[in-house]
Formats: structure tokens, C-alpha cells, sequence
């Protein structure tokens, strides 16, 4: 029986009978259909893996039940088993492999099968002969390399089929384009298929982002111009070399002699890996491309990006063979055709890196927000459950609130309660604390007497208590927050958590070992909002309580003058400043004669005085 402990063993000891080879390794459920499709450096380790450890991953636990047999193949090398396993994964999609996501809506330029070829955009790859650039994530850079294509060469843009028997039978008529000189009249005879193909030629250098091959074909028909003493033409193609120059100068962010790379990085989160492609030649961007992939088994991205890279580079046109150099954000397993790997530290690669990590990270939220649009309650609901499962609670963190302690050295001390609901700030329901009870700087004091009076409040009136409190602060200030707690009797009953600022380390309490949350993960980024809010909020509420009181023991430092004169005084000026620049004569009209003799003269004397 498929997942029964003895089922596991036998497919175990079969494992174990594999040999020490690279390959692939294909599972099977009972129904014969094919679940998943892995490589492997040595077979024998990698499957026997499955079936001799515990898995935290339960969608790797689920898989490992439904495995009734497999099946495996041996290659020569580690690469030919990525491609192997790209291929299977394609032709079978697996259920539990990770899931290319379908990218057929990107644009291309094609040079098409036929004679005297047509270069256009599309969206539709058909496998016809036709020569393929792309896929372009930019629809606009599409649109700048036709542009440029069209002022260097004529080249036709009918759909006309120009076949030999057509074209002397006088089938066609010389349109628009060839009398405002964009073609040479192909269709009628005016230019021949050999003439017209090494346009192609040059065409396909600058596709692939060989500018010098284009610029030296360009220079070399200008000087035999020029030698003929056809000068106009020669300036014609001097004009189209300015156009290729500063097209190639636009593209270029290293110095071209930097050599050509393909460059690769990685982004994830929980669902999807993104994995952008760099393609640059003589030290120019020449394309530019982002690819979704859809998790299945919570794989890393040392496991996805190999698959990745095998995929980008079979759709381009040249596949591995023009690749000279790789250039990785970290240490791949693979070895791709013996085809140089760098991993750069400094320089102009490691800025290529970032540079792909950038369109990496750009895109990730493109899509981030394309989801949300399409449908932002099920966003929420998945940032909602990977907060409940990252933080191990029982309930969904509907309702958060986050607390940060304010004060410079023990003076004005306050605190802020931020709330979020469905991983958003509620403002309106944030809330604002005088510390009563703490008298200098103790953070841990104020934190306890600060939970305390919120829950308490809270349960004497009845209202939604939060599924989740957030303490700015690590070890010291949680342990006074549960003290608060469980006063309450709320410990236990909310999860409750602390996040130290150092290291992002979260605390949980009774245990003295911090949970560190993956950078880029979505729960960490929801409690480092709430409490940067939090930090934000009580800042600004401190500061501003400073403000006023430094205001009004200003004023009240005038002998002679009360509280209702100070609020007469703010209700005509602006500041303690303008209030103190002021004319006697201008003051007396806001609060008399005898009060503002007395404010003005204060101000002289001090004035004179400092």
C-alpha cells in the first residue's frame, strides 16, 4: 500500500540498489501516472534521500506518500540530466515539479522562413523555420530595435509571397515603401534575393549583439562608395553608422572590452521563484527577460536555478554553443557544457548581478501586484496563512498589534499601539500612551505597564481582542509583556511575539532560541511594518509632546501670565518665535495693554541678555 511504513522500506531498498551515476529519476502514483521528475548527481543518493528522512515539508511528505514505484535513466554527465528532466518535465508537467509559467504572451522578433524574409513582432512562436529573438520582457525595447533595423536597412514589410515564378510573371506593383526609399521593390525585380539576404545577415548580428561585425559591413560599403565617388550614398551609410553608434552607446554598461556573458539571478518567496536572464555582447544589454516558475515542493534556489538556466538558454536561438562565460550570484553544482562559471565578488560583473537582480526583484512585484488586483482576498488569505504557519500559530493573524516604547533618557516617555487587520494598517485604531507609572529610562517597566492598560481596557469593554501582539524590542521587553499577560489571564490565549532590531531575530516566550525569518519572506515584512509604523506613530507622538511642552514652559516662565493668556496668545500667533518677534502694539490687540507690556519686555531683556 502506497505511504504504509513497509511500502517505504522496500522503495528504500530499491534506491539503494541504484547506481553511483548522474541521471533522472521518475516517480509513479498507483494510477501509473508520472508525480514528479527529479535529476541526480549519484541516483543512488538522491532517491534513497526521499525515503530515509522526516520531512518539516509537508507537500514533500504528501509526495513521498503517493510514490508507488520509479523508474530511473543514466546519463553521461550532470548536464545532459538537466536536460533530461527539462525535457520530461515538459512533455509529462508533472504534478509536483516546479511549473514554468507560460511566458507565450511575451513579445519576439521573427525573421521569417520565406524568401526575401520579413522582420516583425510577435507574440506567437511557430515552429515553421523561422528565426526566433527573444522573448522580450519590454515591449518597447521590441519597438527601438524595429525601429533601429528599419533606418539602417530596406527591408520589405507586405506579406506578399515572393517566389521567383511571381515576381517575373509581374504579379505585383511598386507601393509607397520603395518610392520614400524603406525597399528596394523586391517584388518586382528591383533588388535580388542575394542582395537582399545579406541585409538579413547583418539584421541577425545586431539581434544577437554583434554591433562590430555590423559596423565594419557598414564602413566597408560607405568607403566603396566613396571610392566611386558616390558621395551622397556614402553619407547615407556614414548617418546609419551615427544611428548603430549611439544605439550601441545607449545599450552599453560596461566597456565593450569586457567580453560577452550570460548572466543569471534569483529571486523568491514562498509560491514562486523568478529568474532573470542577461544576455550582453561586447558590453551591451541585448536582451532582457524575467521567468516565473511555480513551486511545487518548497524547493531552493540552488534547485531551481540549473532547471532555469537550461530552460532561458534553449529558447534562444544559438543555445549553449555561443555561450563563452555564465555569471551566477552564487556556486552552481552543474557543470554546463564546460562552459566557464563566475561567481564575482567585485567589479563590473558583480554590478551585472545586481543589475539582474533589480529586473528580478522589479518584476516579482509586477506580479506581486497583478495577483492582488485579480484578487485581493485570496492575496491577503496567503499572507494571512504564511504568517500562521511561519509563527506556528493556531488561528489566522486577522487582527495584529504592535508596540514600541518612546523617551530620551527616561524624559517624556510614551508608547504607540499600532493595529493591523488582514496584514494592513488600521489607523484609525491605533492608540497613544503617557507613561503613568515608570518613573527614568526603563523600557521593560513601560512595556509591561503599556500591555497591561490596553488589555485590560479592552476585556472590561468587551471588545476583539487581537490574534497577534508584536513587541518592539528581543528577550528583555517580551518577558514584560507576558507578565502583563498573564495577569490578564491572556497568555496562551494570544500569540505573542518579539522582534530585536539587530539581527531580526523573533522571539517567542519561554523559549531562548531566536526564529530567523528569510529576508524576502512576506510574514517578516509584515512585522517590520507594523513596526516601523509602530516607531514611526510613537516618534511622532513624542516628539510632539516635547514640542508642547517646551512651548508652554516657555510662556509660563513669563511672571504674570496664565494659561488662558498663553491659549489667547496661540490663538492669534503661530509660535513661541513670532510671538516673541512681535510689536508690543500688535500684541496688545490680542491680549491687552498690561499682559503685553509684560510678554514684550520679557522677550527684550532676554533678548538683550543672550
Amino acid at each position: 500500500m502506497a505511504g504504509s511504513e513497509n511500502h517505504i522500506e522496500n522503495l528504500k531498498q530499491e534506491a539503494l540498489k541504484l547506481p553511483q551515476k548522474p541521471g533522472v529519476y521518475i516517480f509513479y502514483n498507483d494510477k501509473g501516472t508520472i508525480i514528479y521528475v527529479g535529476k541526480a548527481k549519484i541516483l543512488k543518493n538522491r532517491v534513497s534521500s526521499y525515503f530515509s528522512k522526516n520531512y518539516d515539508n509537508t507537500k514533500t511528505k504528501i509526495l513521498v506518500r503517493h510514490i508507488v514505484k520509479f523508474e530511473h535513466i543514466v546519463v553521461e554527465t550532470e548536464t545532459d540530466a538537466l536536460l533530461l528532466e527539462n525535457n520530461l518535465i515538459k512533455k509529462y508537467r508533472p504534478r509536483y515539479n516546479i511549473l514554468l509559467k507560460d511566458d507565450k504572451t511575451y513579445p519576439w522578433i521573427c525573421i521569417k522562413n520565406e524568401a526575401f524574409p520579413r522582420v516583425f513582432q510577435t507574440r506567437n512562436v511557430i515552429k515553421d523555420g523561422s528565426k526566433y529573438f527573444g522573448p522580450y520582457t519590454s515591449v518597447r525595447m521590441v519597438r527601438v530595435l524595429l525601429r533601429l533595423l528599419k533606418s539602417l536597412f530596406q527591408i520589405r514589410t507586405c506579406n506578399y509571397k515572393l517566389t521567383t515564378e511571381n515576381i517575373l510573371s509581374g504579379k505585383f506593383k511598386i507601393c509607397l515603401e520603395h518610392h520614400i526609399g524603406n525597399c528596394k521593390a523586391p517584388c518586382v525585380g528591383k533588388q535580388t534575393e542575394e542582395s537582399y539576404n545579406e541585409q538579413i545577415i547583418q539584421i541577425q548580428n545586431i539581434l544577437k549583439g554583434n554591433f562590430s561585425t555590423v559596423k565594419a559591413y557598414l564602413k566597408d560599403r560607405m568607403l566603396q562608395y566613396s571610392a566611386n565617388l558616390k558621395f551622397e550614398k556614402a553619407q547615407e551609410i556614414k548617418e546609419k553608422l551615427d544611428v548603430l553608434q549611439e544605439y550601441q552607446s545607449k545599450s552599453t554598461i560596461l566597456s565593450s572590452s569586457s567580453g560577452n556573458f550570460d548572466v543569471f539571478s534569483i529571486l523568491s518567496d514562498d509560491d514562486f521563484a523568478y529568474v532573470n536572464y542577461l544576455k550582453v555582447v561586447d558590453g551591451a544589454v541585448i536582451n532582457v527577460h524575467t521567468t516565473e516558475f511555480k513551486k511545487k515542493l518548497n524547493e531552493t534556489d540552488n534547485e531551481i536555478l540549473p532547471s532555469a538556466i537550461i530552460e532561458i538558454i534553449n529558447k534562444q536561438q544559438s543555445g549553449f554553443e555561443e555561450i563563452k562565460e555564465i555569471i551566477l550570484p552564487f556556486n552552481s553544482d552543474y557543470n554546463f557544457f564546460n562552459i566557464k562559471i563566475t561567481v564575482p565578488k567585485i567589479g563590473d560583473k558583480l554590478k551585472l548581478i545586481e543589475l539582474s537582480q533589480r529586473n528580478a526583484k522589479y518584476f516579482r512585484l509586477d506580479k506581486i501586484k497583478q495577483r492582488t488586483l485579480v484578487d485581493s482576498d485570496r492575496h491577503k488569505k496567503r499572507i494571512l496563512n504564511t504568517m500562521k504557519k511561519d509563527l506556528q500559530m493556531n488561528e489566522l493573524p486577522v487582527h495584529l498589534e504592535c508596540f514600541d516604547n518612546s523617551n530620551i533618557q527616561g524624559a517624556y516617555p510614551v508608547a504607540s499601539c499600532v493595529v493591523f487587520k488582514n496584514a494592513k494598517p488600521s489607523k484609525k485604531d491605533y492608540r497613544k500612551f503617557n507613561i503613568k507609572t515608570v518613573e527614568g529610562p526603563d523600557d521593560f517597566a513601560s512595556m509591561e505597564e503599556v500591555i497591561y492598560r490596553r488589555y485590560k481596557r479592552l476585556k472590561e469593554e468587551k471588545s476583539e481582542l487581537p490574534q497577534l501582539i508584536i513587541v518592539d524590542g528581543g528577550k528583555g521587553q517580551l518577558n514584560s509583556a507576558v507578565k502583563s499577560l498573564k495577569k490578564l489571564d491572556l497568555l496562551g490565549k494570544i500569540t505573542i511575539i518579539g522582534i530585536a532590531k539587530r539581527l531580526e531575530e523573533i522571539f517567542f516566550p519561554g523559549d531562548s532560541v531566536p526564529l530567523y525569518l528569510d529576508k524576502n519572506s512576506e510574514t517578516l515584512k509584515v512585522i517590520q511594518n507594523a513596526r516601523n509604523e509602530a516607531h514611526r506613530f510613537g516618534i511622532t507622538f513624542h516628539r510632539n509632546k516635547r514640542s508642547k511642552d517646551f512651548i508652554k514652559s516657555e510662556l509660563e516662565k513669563i511672571p504674570g501670565i496664565g494659561k488662558k493668556t498663553i491659549e489667547q496668545l496661540f490663538s492669534c500667533f503661530k509660535s513661541v518665535k513670532e510671538i516673541s518677534e512681535t510689536e508690543e502694539k500688535i500684541l496688545e490687540k490680542c491680549v491687552g495693554k498690561s499682559k503685553s507690556e509684560i510678554i514684550f519686555n520679557y522677550f527684550q531683556k532676554n533678548r538683550k541678555i543672550s
